[in-house]
């Protein structure tokens, strides 16, 4: 099937949940794409010569032909409509509603829970770093986080939406970020963030990650 040439920019470690989120979108539309880096640690996507400079300055970036466009949820969203189903798979839930509070779900985690994301930052997931005990904070953090999924996440369920859609790899990327710790989670929330981490895009990305490190 033809499509448009494709790139995603990554960080050079493949530590960014928000590269993760992309990646996986492209792989689960059945999209081909290139995938290059920019070493943030070295200060290159604050140098012009790469396509996100003229953007936010940070990754993941998606380049469609000659369209350029930066930040995860606005990448989800215009893959969805540009490579829209039955001709491409799908990535949010079929019904209206549904599909709003994936989007809901995927707002939330990006723009709350910061003492998580502070104290637990991605190496935990994608480097199996350790990190000491939480703070105030990050344990008011990770109540509220637990709360919410336990109930957005039907009981007996191993996705939010009957199906998967892009917003189970955001929360499952969160909720991993304190289980790959060894910080408590119920069992329930356990089950799930392993499910949904052995989807095989999830799996391709953290390959690309582990030969990084190695």
């Amino acid at each position: 099937m033809s499509q448009p040439a494709i790139t995603l920019w990554s960080d050079a470690n493949y530590f960014s949940p928000y590269v993760l989120s992309v990646y996986v979108a492209l792989k689960e539309k059945g999209l081909n794409f290139t995938l290059q880096t920019v070493d943030l640690v070295a200060g290159e996507n604050l140098q012009p010569g790469w396509k996100g400079y003229d953007l936010t300055r940070r990754v993941p970036v998606l380049a469609v032909d000659d369209f350029v466009l930066s930040e995860s949820s606005a990448i989800a969203e215009y893959l969805e409509e540009r490579f829209a189903p039955p001709v491409w798979e799908r990535i949010y839930p079929v019904d209206i509603e549904k599909r709003a509070r994936a989007r809901q779900i995927q707002a939330w985690l990006r723009s709350d829970l910061m003492p998580i994301r502070e104290e637990r930052p991605t190496d935990v997931v994608f480097g199996s770093a350790k990190k000491p005990a939480l703070s105030e904070a990050g344990l008011s953090a990770v109540e509220k986080l637990i709360s919410t999924v336990e109930a957005v996440l039907p009981a007996g369920q191993q996705n939010l939406f009957g199906e998967w859609c892009i917003a189970d790899t955001d929360l499952a990327l969160m909720l991993n970020r304190l289980i790959l710790n060894g910080d408590d989670m119920p069992e329930r929330l356990q089950e799930y963030a392993a499910f949904q981490w052995q989807r095989a895009s999830v799996q391709g990305f953290i390959a690309r990650s582990a030969k990084r490190a190695g």
